[in-house]
C-alpha cells in the first residue's frame, strides 16, 4: 500500500505566463505557495481474487476489468503511459473541493505519478514529477493548462518560478523572515464562492486571447517582481495587497469569462469593507477567492462576506510526499516474490 499527500496551492502574481503560448515566446514566471489543504492518494497492487481487475475511487467507484474502460482520464492515461499491467487499486481523498482555482488537478496528476512510480520502484525527483505531471495533462489528456500548478504542488514553498522559452523552469525559494511570513499569513483571507467550474474550459478562451494582451501581460510579470521586493523588504506589507489589487484588474481585462458577475460583487463588497486587494483564484469563473485585509477591518470583511466559507490555511514546506510505503511480506525475499507473482497473474 502506498500514500501519498500533494498540496494544494495559491497563486499570487503571474498567472497566464505559464501557458506555452506565452512563454513560448516571452518566458513567463509566477509567484505562488503551496498551502496546508492537501489530496491523498493511496494506491496497491490489487490481488487476483475479485471480480474485476481495477477499482478506481474517486467521485466514482469504479471496478473494470480492463484499464482501458477507466472513466477517470488522468488515471488511465497514466496507467496507460506508465505500461502498469497488473490490476491495481487507486482511492482519491480532498480537502478542498476539485475544480476551484486551488491547482487541484495538477495536484492529483502528481499524486497520482508519485503514488505509481512508488508503486512500481522508481526513484523520482520532484522536478522529474512536475515534469511528468505536465506531460500528462498538457499532451496526454490535451487540457488547456498551464504549468505553474504542477511546479508549485510537486515542490511546495513559497517560490517564484521562472519559467524559460523551452518550457524549462527554475523554482526559486522566497525566504521571507518568519515573523513576516506569518505577518503575512494572517491579513490573507480565503474563501470558496461554493461555484466549481472546469479551468481547461475557462483557459481556452483566455488562451486565445493572450497574443493580443501583451500589454497586460508584460505587466502581470513585472508584479511578481514588485510583490518579492515588497516581501523581502520592511515596507509595510499592505503594499502587496496594493497589487493584488492591481493584478486582479489586469486579469480581468484577458477575459470576460474569468469575472462574472456575482464574483465582481463580492469582490467590490470585500474591497468597501476594507480589504486593499485580492483575485480570484486559478483558470476563473469561481471557486476559491483571496482577500489581502489589513487586521483592524478583518471582521468587517468577515461581515460583508458571512455568506461565503473562510478556510484558514498556512504555507506548506514539503510538497509532494509518500505518507505510507507499505508491503505485506515479511522479507525482501518474499516482497520480491509476492509482487512478482501478483504482477503475473494479473497481466
Amino acid at each position: 500500500m502506498i500514500i501519498t499527500r500533494t498540496p494544494y496551492r495559491v497563486s499570487f502574481f503571474g498567472g497566464g505566463t505559464d501557458y506555452p503560448v506565452w512563454f513560448n515566446n516571452h518566458g513567463g514566471a509566477v509567484l505562488t505557495t503551496a498551502i496546508s489543504h492537501y489530496c491523498y492518494i493511496s494506491g496497491r497492487i490489487l490481488p487476483p481474487f475479485f471480480n474485476h481487475k481495477h477499482r478506481i475511487v474517486w467521485s466514482e467507484i469504479e471496478q473494470i476489468d480492463e484499464f482501458t474502460e477507466i472513466h477517470h482520464p488522468g488515471v488511465r492515461e497514466a496507467l496507460r503511459w506508465m505500461d502498469i499491467k497488473y490490476g491495481i487499486e487507486i482511492h482519491h481523498h480532498g480537502d478542498l473541493p476539485a475544480r476551484s482555482g486551488l491547482g487541484s488537478s495538477s495536484s492529483f496528476a502528481v499524486g497520482l505519478l508519485n503514488m505509481l512510480y512508488t508503486l512500481e520502484d522508481k526513484e523520482i525527483t520532484k522536478k522529474g514529477l512536475a515534469e511528468a505531471a505536465i506531460h500528462l495533462e498538457q499532451t496526454l489528456l490535451r487540457e488547456s493548462v498551464g504549468v505553474q500548478d504542477q511546479i508549485a504542488t510537486a515542490y511546495g514553498g513559497f517560490n517564484k518560478i521562472e519559467i524559460n522559452q523551452d518550457g524549462s523552469f527554475d523554482v526559486i525559494p522566497i525566504k521571507i523572515d518568519r515573523k513576516r511570513q506569518e505577518e503575512l499569513q494572517t491579513k490573507i483571507l480565503m474563501f470558496y464562492t461554493g461555484v466549481s467550474r472546469t479551468a481547461s474550459d475557462i483557459a481556452k478562451e483566455k488562451i486565445k486571447a493572450l497574443p493580443k494582451k501583451s500589454a497586460e501581460l508584460h505587466e502581470m510579470r513585472s508584479l511578481v517582481d514588485d510583490a518579492i521586493e515588497i516581501l523581502l523588504s520592511k515596507q509595510n506589507l499592505d503594499a502587496f495587497g496594493q497589487l493584488l489589487n492591481e493584478t486582479w484588474h489586469l486579469k480581468k481585462g484577458l477575459s470576460k469569462q474569468i469575472s462574472p458577475g456575482y464574483v465582481d460583487e463580492i469582490y467590490n463588497k470585500a474591497i468597501k469593507a476594507g480589504a486593499l486587494g485580492g483575485k480570484l483564484l486559478g483558470a476563473g469563473g469561481g471557486g476559491f477567492m483571496i482577500f489581502y485585509v489589513p487586521q483592524e477591518k478583518q471582521q468587517s470583511v468577515l461581515e460583508a462576506l458571512v455568506d461565503l466559507l473562510l478556510v484558514p490555511f498556512i504555507i506548506e514546506d514539503n510538497g509532494t510526499e509518500v505518507l505510507l510505503k507499505q508491503d505485506h511480506s515479511y522479507s525482501q525475499t518474499s516482497k520480491t516474490r509476492d509482487k512478482k507473482f501478483f504482477k503475473a497473474n494479473l497481466k
